[in-house]
């Protein structure tokens, strides 16, 4: 049993999003697809152990959730129309048009320009990155009450306006690609350090997800810096995950890690594709920049080759771009390289970043770095109380244990 609960387990994290975006696309309705989704994944629990895994789960959990929702609609006779749409769709073959990939297909649905930006993005790394409201809300630095009242809301909003779950046109994937975007940077963020403490520190499900979804983007739109400049960064960042989590289970930051570790098959093709955005000779976006910054930190054989006055440049032109207190933030951590720890508190202490546990965390680690070991444990304690991934927990209480002094 135990083992087909692993299996269980699996399947939902590969296959939910493709199942709640293929009900989507041939019922119309987000609420209906996840509630008959969950409700073929509870069917699974039930008969998995006594049946056995089918050869293809997310096919069986599919058409297991699309006959239960066509039971649903036979049985409330105000959606005999939509009863009517669902036996057409399931017989009838589909147009793929410009995408054919389900996931991505609903991903530039529910970035539908109709939908406020905050509340597309909310509402597909809900529905399709397969994100719980608390992960959601970490990655937005928000309440999980404000982002559960934004993906209803979205959801509603998409119901009422007669939103459409097809393929969206060539011609309308500029407009939504921003958010596209954004959502696939967020899913592999989740999954390159997970936020639930009950979870694994990475999830290698997410990144490559996200992963293949940018590569499935850039074949759409290939001529977008953007996304090129995303691709570049998410393989920059990938391609260091074997050295990110020590053999104990504890974060290893950046200048501590194993370089032997990374893949450098992703570094040389992540390289590739930033020098290709640096000979265009168009003006760089947040994404290029960011993946830049990582192109120079995986240059570098070792730590202290680092080249920290073209990263303070980057980040400078960057803030330019986006100066928001996290991009300032992190331009401050590569400040204290060049420039020392006191000129870099000064520009950290200017944030308002008090609630998030980065801001602690560079806090006490620059306050460690000039002496101030009681002010230093103090951040370090506020920083493990706010942090959400058991590594990094590890990480901090070990760099508190070695301040010196009481």
């Amino acid at each position: 049993m135990s083992d087909i609960g692993e299996v269980i387990t699996r399947v939902h994290r590969e296959e939910w999003a493709r199942v709640v975006a293929t009900l989507a696309r041939r019922l119309g309705d987000l609420d209906i697809a996840e509630e008959m989704a969950a409700e073929a994944f509870a069917t699974a629990v039930e008969r998995w152990p006594v049946d056995g895994v089918p050869p293809r789960p997310g096919a069986w959990l599919t058409t297991t959730a699309h006959r239960k929702a066509i039971d649903r609609l036979r049985r409330e006779a105000r959606r005999e129309d939509k009863h009517r749409e669902a036996l057409m769709l399931a017989d009838a073959p589909e147009p793929l048009g410009v995408i054919d990939d389900d996931r991505l297909r609903l991903i530039f649905t529910c970035c539908h320009p109709a939908l406020a930006v905050e509340a597309r993005i909310a509402l597909t790394l809900r529905m399709v990155g397969g994100l719980t409201v608390p992960e959601i809300a970490h990655a937005f630095l928000a309440q999980e009450t404000a982002v559960g009242r934004r993906i209803t809301r979205a959801k509603a909003k998409i119901k009422a306006a007669g939103i459409p779950y097809g393929v969206p046109f060539r011609a309308d994937l500029p407009a939504r690609v921003t958010g596209v975007l954004t959502v696939l940077y967020l899913i592999f963020n989740e999954g390159y350090l997970a936020s639930d403490p009950a979870k694994r520190a990475i999830r290698a499900d997410l990144t490559a997800e996200a992963i293949r979804l940018t590569r499935l983007v850039r074949a759409l739109l290939p001529t977008d810096g953007e996304v090129v400049g995303l691709l570049a960064l998410m393989l920059l960042t990938e391609a260091r995950r074997a050295a990110r989590v020590s053999a104990s289970g504890e974060l290893v930051t950046l200048t501590e890690q194993d370089r032997g570790a990374w893949d450098r098959e992703l570094i040389a093709e992540g390289h590739a594709l930033v020098r290709a955005r640096l000979t265009s000779g168009q003006a760089p976006g947040r994404y290029q920049i960011l993946a830049a910054i990582n192109a120079v930190h995986t240059d570098a054989r070792d730590a202290r080759d680092t080249d920290w006055s073209q990263i303070v440049a980057l980040y400078d032109h960057l803030a330019r771009i986006d100066p928001s207190p996290i991009v300032r933030l992190n331009r401050a951590i590569a400040v204290a390289e060049l420039d020392g720890p006191q000129v870099a508190l000064a520009e950290v202490d200017a944030l308002p970043l008090d609630g998030y546990h980065a801001f602690h965390a560079t806090r006490a680690d620059l306050l460690r770095r000039l002496g101030r070991s009681a002010q230093s444990r103090a951040e370090y304690d506020r920083a493990i109380e706010l942090a959400g991934n058991t590594a990094e927990t590890a990480y901090l209480i070990r760099r508190r244990d070695q301040l010196a002094g009481p």
